[in-house]
């Protein structure tokens, strides 16, 4: 495809899709060409580089996160609503968390998010540099979530690549079920339905801990000092 019928809108989005399959990792410009069917100095053309290729693709899927209004579902609702959204949002594409541990990410898309995000603190009673608090530890805590989703994701594609996938899965576990053993709160859990529910539903557990979280920053803000 010559570079004039190329846009970097489809670029960008055609990049997401990439990165959604590959990674982080799988991105660059010749993969993207061929998905594309033009030459990657077409895609230089539109994007300049592959750093700026990446903050534009992060852009443009935090375009798709919604912004509650804090003042019709009250901002405890809002800021559940935004942290579980950003969180579906890190699943869909867990290539994110790794954006976050390699470039400054900026754009027009998340400074929105993040000006919406700070007015939803706002409205639960933080003010100035508390509010900015609030909005970090919420954050860093669906980050560390999506950390999870992301080195799954990023384990599979490389257990795929390799060969082998569900022997080399299989034997990991193994390895690790014999070292959790050796620890009495470890083994008793291994097989217990505690354990078993924890592991079939992280999405219960980012639940618990959200609020958990948002329980205190409620009872800070009612009482700050």
């Amino acid at each position: 495809m010559p570079r004039d019928t190329l846009s970097r809108d489809q670029i960008v989005r055609t990049a997401v899709a990439l990165l959604d399959d590959e990674g982080l990792e799988g991105l660059n410009m010749r993969a993207l060409g061929k998905r594309l069917d033009s030459a990657a100095t077409a895609v230089y053309w539109h994007v300049k580089s592959k750093d700026n290729l990446v903050l534009l693709a992060t852009d443009q899927v935090w375009g798709e996160l919604t912004l509650p209004d804090p003042d019709a579902v009250g901002w405890r609702a809002a800021a559940t609503a935004m942290a579980a959204d950003l969180y579906r949002m890190f699943t869909r594409h867990p290539w994110l968390v790794q954006v976050f541990a390699a470039h400054l990410v900026y754009g027009e898309s998340k400074a929105r998010h993040d000006e919406h995000q700070l007015a939803v603190y706002e409205a639960g009673g933080f003010t100035g540099a508390d509010a900015d608090r609030a909005a970090a530890a919420v954050f860093t805590y669906v980050l560390g979530n999506a950390a999870g989703v992301a080195a799954t994701a990023s384990l599979t594609r490389r257990l795929d690549r390799d060969g082998g996938a569900r022997e080399q899965f299989d034997a990991a576990m193994a390895q690790a079920r014999e070292i959790a053993e050796r620890f009495p709160r470890l083994r008793a859990r291994l097989d217990s339905a505690a354990a078993t529910g924890y592991a079939a539903s992280p999405d219960q557990t980012f639940e618990f801990g959200l609020q958990s979280l948002l329980d205190g920053l409620e009872r800070t803000a009612s009482h700050p000092g």
